[in-house]
């Protein structure tokens, strides 16, 4: 079954993914609104709400009803700068958004985890993405979809050295391992968000190459 969501509210449209995301988002016609906060100003639209400032400060302002949430925050160890600073983000930010998400009447979520996600992982990224979808299972959503890609392609606006050097090599790798195109996965998500099935859903990278063609 389908739906058709009308008002969304959208975090980290400033990223790689969320850039690509907002911009479908808007070219829908059947989208009444995108509210997407964000640190600096977005470029004007007729149909979008870009209240201005850090996340955490901007939620308790946001208001309206919402239908659906996207939830594009992520960043890297080395961005963050200390495991302390990267949980803050990627996991008590992002259960933050969501539980603001549901206050405004958001019945569906779609979060970007990671290839990997577990907690019980050795691995601190894995874990904590594997313990922030754990934490958004408990808040019971109505449904729930988390995308777990791997290595996302596109030109980013930082230098990550590392990416850059194993971009090619990810996209000969087999199955849910190999690189997923960030345009990829936006038009994944948009169609993820179409879908009306009660409940947790989890999408791995192949599939989720397959939903963005």
């Amino acid at each position: 079954m389908y739906l058709t969501p009308q008002r969304i509210l959208l975090a980290g449209a400033t990223g790689l993914t969320g850039e690509h995301l907002l911009d479908r988002l808007l070219n829908e016609p059947t989208v009444e609104c995108v509210l997407a906060p964000t640190r600096k100003p977005l470029a004007e639209h007729p149909r979008l709400d870009n209240p201005i400032g850090p996340l955490r400060t901007l939620l308790p302002q946001l208001s309206g009803d919402i239908d659906t949430a996207f939830c594009c925050l992520g960043s890297t160890l080395k961005e963050a700068g200390s495991q302390e600073a990267f949980r803050a983000i990627d996991h008590d930010l992002v259960l933050a958004f969501a539980e603001r998400a549901r206050e405004l009447g958001a019945r569906h979520l779609l979060v970007i985890s990671s290839l990997g996600a577990n907690p019980q992982s050795n691995l601190f990224y894995c874990r904590t993405k594997g313990e922030m979808e754990e934490a958004l299972q408990a808040q019971d959503w109505p449904q729930l979809t988390i995308a777990r890609p791997s290595q996302l392609l596109g030109p980013r606006m930082e230098i990550r050295p590392l990416e850059r050097m194993t971009a090619p090599l990810s996209q000969l790798l087999p199955g849910k391992y190999r690189g997923i195109a960030a345009c990829t996965l936006a038009r994944a998500l948009w169609r993820l968000a179409l879908e009306d099935n009660d409940g947790v859903r989890i999408v791995e990278s192949d599939e989720l190459r397959k939903l963005g063609k």
